[in-house]
C-alpha cells in the first residue's frame, strides 16, 4: 500500500496566522491554491489551514473587509494532520469520515500536504485494489486465516 509521503505534494505555501485574509487571498490567487497552512505560532502550537470555503463562508458572506480581518480569526485549528507513513487507503478512510479534502503531513515539521486530488492523480488504488481476503483480514485480524500476514 502506498503511503501518505509517497503522493503528499511535497511544495507548500504557508501563512502566519496574523496575516491578514486578503493576503492569503493574493497568495491563493498567485499561486493557484484553494487551501494555505497556517504557520504554529510557537512551537509545539498545531497547524492550522486556511481554505477558501472559509474565507468565502467566513468573510465575504457577510461583507467583511479582508484587509482588516486576519487569518487566525477564519482558519480552521487545530487542524487535522496525518503521519507521512499512513497509508493512503487510511487518509482515504479519514478524509471520508471527517469530512475534509486536504491535511498537512507532519513527523516532527511539516513535510507536505496531502489532498483528495492527490489521492485520486498519484495513488494506485485503481490499479491495486484490495481483495476481499485481504480486506476480511484487515478487518478481523484475529481470525485464523488472518495469521498468513503475521511476519
Amino acid at each position: 500500500m502506498m503511503r501518505a509521503e509517497e503522493i503528499m505534494t511535497r511544495d507548500v505555501v504557508a501563512i502566519s496566522g496574523s496575516a491578514t485574509v486578503a493576503d492569503a487571498v493574493s497568495k491563493m490567487k498567485e499561486k493557484g491554491l484553494r487551501a494555505l497552512i497556517v504557520e504554529p505560532r510557537y512551537a509545539g502550537d498545531p497547524y492550522g489551514m486556511v481554505t477558501q470555503t472559509d474565507i468565502v463562508y467566513k468573510v465575504a458572506a457577510f461583507g467583511y473587509d479582508p484587509k482588516k480581518m486576519k487569518v487566525y480569526e477564519v482558519m480552521t485549528k487545530p487542524c487535522i494532520v496525518v503521519n507521512p507513513d499512513l497509508g493512503v487507503e487510511y487518509v482515504a478512510r479519514l478524509f471520508a469520515n471527517t469530512g475534509i479534502r486536504r491535511a498537512p503531513v507532519v513527523k516532527d515539521h511539516l513535510l507536505g500536504v496531502i489532498s483528495i486530488s492527490d489521492i485520486l492523480k498519484k495513488s494506485d488504488f485503481v490499479e491495486k485494489p484490495k481483495s476481499n481476503f485481504e480486506q476480511y483480514c484487515e478487518e478481523f485480524p484475529n481470525a485464523p486465516e488472518a495469521r498468513i500476514y503475521e511476519d
